[in-house]
């Protein structure tokens, strides 16, 4: 029996709705909405003791896959680390710069991790697909050899058992990858171990919680993301540690650029509360770390085209727990506050001119954050306007020269990695 098709002519009974034609009329009108909201922008001073050193953080994440069945998918993901001083950027044209002198540039002070992850239908002798992503990440954050040579192992051990504090501190426990019981646990500063309730093998890697969205035999997209996000943030903290360990003068005259919101989410927030708890004893101990993330795109974003034309040039505005939650994310202000477990950065708008607004995460601490809660925002802002690129609207030029370097798109291009991808039987003649 065939399906009922929907009638073409059923919603015509619906318009007759003086309420349904008045959403019909809003919806098609072209002006904007207005947004009935208090935003205190404040009028910021972007200029002051800036920060001289600057590092620039970004990822990329590229899936291919076959086109015809039995559709294998395989997903490539590289990182990027790179350094700038003043100097450097001052010399750089932020509208046509030249691309011998970025590569110069690039060759001296861009570090880059790269690695793949089997996807779905592409065997690997002698284990799941489960496992060997397991092993894959684990080997790929240790990744001895190389430019970075064990060092973001040592970042994700240094984050992980909170070696910062000097307390010899073993992991909570955590979901076990093969009874998955919360019995897991490694003691102070192991990378791999077995689990107390059934003896399967751990790595420390486990602790971030890759195996709870995978399949025995295969695992979505989303594995590979969120691999680029957790690289993203131990690089970006490998350079911290690196500076604490060596300088901590020198740290806290860096600006840590990241592109994207400073946000781990669901299970791979396990190292939200570490990097926070950091952040505050390094500015308790008057070592202040200095990072933003800059979000392009979303609902955040979206709202700052709505509200930015209200506000005045050289300010900000910092949205309280209330407005995100009921103007921006559309939701009822309820339970815990907004990014409690998943955030270690306050949201802020920032217009500079007519051209230049964003969406910047500074850190903070305190869980209903003001301006005066985040880590020494002044000098912060006082380093952006030298960091801007005119090439687009609201760009930061850290992210745009990283991005340089992480983009699979790119380098090398994403035909090539279709190409070596996939691996193709010779005819038979």
């Amino acid at each position: 029996m065939p399906g009922e098709r929907a009638s073409r002519i059923g919603h015509l009974e619906v318009v007759k709705s003086d309420l349904v034609k008045s959403i019909i009329q809003s919806f098609d009108s072209p002006e904007p909405p207005l947004v009935e909201s208090k935003t205190e922008w404040k009028v910021q001073s972007f200029s002051g003791n800036s920060l001289p050193i600057i590092f620039g953080i970004d990822g990329s994440m590229q899936v291919n896959q076959y086109e015809k069945p039995p559709q294998k998918a395989i997903a490539f993901v590289k990182t990027a680390l790179l350094r700038l001083d003043q100097y450097s950027i001052s010399q750089i044209d932020r509208e046509y710069p030249n691309p011998f002198a970025l590569r110069d540039m690039l060759s001296d002070s861009a570090l880059y991790h790269a690695t793949v992850f089997p996807l779905r239908h592409t065997p690997i002798p002698g284990m799941n697909t489960y496992d060997a992503i397991r092993q894959i990440i684990f080997e790929s954050i240790k990744e001895k050899g190389g430019s970075l040579d064990t060092e973001v192992m040592e970042t994700l051990k240094w984050l992980a058992y909170e070696k910062w504090a000097e307390n010899d501190k073993s992991l909570q426990p955590f979901e076990c990858p093969h009874c998955e019981e919360v019995v897991a646990s490694l003691n102070y500063n192991e990378e791999k171990g077995t689990c107390s309730g059934c003896g399967g093998s751990l790595f420390l890697t486990d602790m971030l919680g890759f195996h709870q969205e995978m399949a025995p035999d295969s695992a979505p997209d989303t594995v590979a993301t969120a691999y680029m996000n957790i690289h993203e943030t131990l690089l970006l903290f490998t350079a911290v540690r690196y500076y604490w360990e060596t300088n901590k003068k020198i740290l806290s005259n860096c600006l840590f650029v990241k592109d994207g919101p400073l946000m781990l989410r669901a299970q791979y927030s396990k190292l939200v509360d570490p990097i926070r708890r950091f952040l505050f004893f390094a500015q308790k101990n008057n070592f202040p770390v200095h990072i933003i993330g800059q979000e392009k795109t979303g609902r955040f974003m979206d709202h700052l085209q709505l509200i930015k034309k209200d506000a005045q040039e050289r300010s900000i505005f910092m949205p309280d727990n209330k407005y995100i939650k009921e103007i921006i994310k559309s939701r009822p202000n309820r339970g815990g506050p907004y990014g409690e477990k998943t955030n270690y950065g306050n949201k802020i708008f920032v217009k500079l001119d007519n051209y230049h607004s964003m969406v910047l995460n500074i850190p903070h601490y305190s869980e209903e954050p003001s301006y005066m809660d985040t880590l020494d925002a002044d000098r912060i802002f006082a380093t952006i306007p030298k960091i801007l690129s005119n090439r687009y609207e609201g760009a930061l030029l850290p992210i745009e020269l990283a991005h340089g370097v992480a983009s699979l798109s790119t380098y090398p291009s994403a035909k090539i990695l279709k190409i070596f991808s996939e691996s193709k039987e010779p005819p038979i003649i």
